[in-house]
């Protein structure tokens, strides 16, 4: 076991650049398998906000001052990198928050208070997150629309016949995740829009998932708005980004009142800057955004045929390390999916089979992950759930493996 583990280092070029595998754990060298939650974090993006905190930190947009004028440059800079990423029209088209759920949330209360009214439908599918079920089911009981499920195929993926039947004139939003964090499970987004717009819905693609495993480029996409957190794409936490076509934005009103979203303020009434700066209310996250714009200088830098190759390369792996464990019973089988394989071990809790793993040093998730009424529906209280990346190795999930054998082995699953 000591020889297995001293390898984990030698099986991808990329590790290198993630300090914090060097982490032991209960006495164990980390193996890291809870990418879906939170990707690590390369030393480029650590340096990018120490140097930015260090050499050119101060509020931007109000300072005419120097160390004000290359924090404002730095932080419109990330904003281009980001319009650049997912090939939007214009930068101002993106609009950066806290991550995907305040995403989702102001859109809901901007968007949605302006246009959805009593009667009208949005549909979602039945693996949303959370935080694209419940604004939504908030939104339906502000305005008196309703909430259209759009269910699954014992697969887990998406019933597209389903989602035919339920879209019709009286739907005005899609809002559907891209990638499924429990499933793994790829939606066909460019068919769900094409779909919704032929009703004349407009769409919300949750990109949380899909935005560290592929280029976007939301103009060949045609969605209306899309969104996604810097956090789980290598970059820091605390910012993410909601993408909307220019035409959109332009009609939405502020969901946040406060300083650098005015034009002109008097004591009764204000009127508003135009978007983005609409939209980001207040001291925005200035160095998230430099260190998120790092971020995507590494991944530029990495490209995506060499991260998707070796995700490919793992996933296969992981499947087969997971079909050779006694008792262990994968949830999902989408044939079009990325790295992520949720599973159940025997009748064990998955918080038992977690502990255990996390005991010998192995991080992967467990629980409902965000997916109460799917868990519900699939009669399961949870699952334990293993996510790659690029920094991930063969060895590793080996040792997943073995240790899988000896929980269950512990847990008297096998003998």
């Amino acid at each position: 076991m000591n020889d297995l583990k001293s390898s984990f280092s030698l099986s991808t070029p990329f590790r290198e650049e993630f300090p914090e595998l060097t982490v032991k754990v209960h006495g164990h060298d980390l193996v890291y398998l809870d990418n879906a939650s939170t990707t690590l974090k390369p030393m480029a993006v650590l340096d990018a906000e120490r140097i930015f905190y260090t050499n050119s930190y101060a509020n931007v947009h109000r300072g005419v001052h120097y160390l004000s004028q290359l924090a404002t440059d730095a932080y419109e800079g990330a904003r281009r990198k980001v319009a650049n990423f997912i090939v939007a029209h214009s930068e101002n088209e993106i609009i950066f928050t806290k991550g995907t759920t305040e995403a989702i949330n102001l859109l809901a209360n901007s968007w949605g208070n302006s246009y959805i009214q009593s009667g009208d439908e949005i549909l979602v599918s039945a693996m949303e997150h959370h935080a694209n079920l419940v604004p939504w089911q908030m939104l339906c009981q502000r305005s008196g629309a309703t909430l259209q499920i759009v269910p699954l195929n014992d697969a887990g993926e998406l019933d597209l016949d389903a989602l035919d039947r339920l879209l019709s004139p009286r739907t005005k939003l899609v809002a559907m995740v891209w990638v499924s964090n429990i499933l793994g499970t790829i939606n066909p987004i460019e068919e769900i829009i094409s779909k919704a717009h032929r009703v004349g819905a407009k769409v919300l693609v949750d990109a949380a998932q899909a935005i560290a495993h592929w280029g976007i480029n939301v103009q060949s996409l045609k969605a209306d708005f899309l969104c996604f957190s810097s956090h789980k794409m290598f970059g820091p936490t605390g910012i993410g980004v909601l993408y909307g076509r220019s035409e959109h934005l332009s009609l939405m009103p502020p969901w946040q009142g406060g300083g650098d979203m005015i034009r002109e303020v008097e004591y009764t009434e204000a009127t508003y800057a135009d978007p983005p700066l609409r939209f980001e209310a207040g001291t925005p996250p200035i160095a998230q955004a430099v260190s998120l714009g790092a971020a995507i200088d590494c991944i530029n830098k990495w490209t995506w045929e060499a991260m998707q190759s070796q995700e490919e390369e793992l996933y296969t792996h992981l499947q087969e390390v997971l079909d050779s464990v006694p008792g262990l019973r994968r949830i999902g089988y989408a044939k079009n999916r990325v790295a992520v394989q949720s599973f159940l071990l025997g009748d064990a809790h998955p918080y038992d089979v977690g502990m255990l793993l996390d005991s010998m040093g192995i991080a992967v998730r467990t629980g409902h992950h965000c997916g109460q009424p799917l868990m519900k529906k699939l009669g399961i209280p949870g699952t334990v759930r293993a996510s790659l990346s690029i920094y991930n190795t063969h060895q590793e999930i080996d040792h997943l493996g073995h240790s899988l054998h000896k929980v269950a082995r512990m847990l008297g699953i096998t003998p």
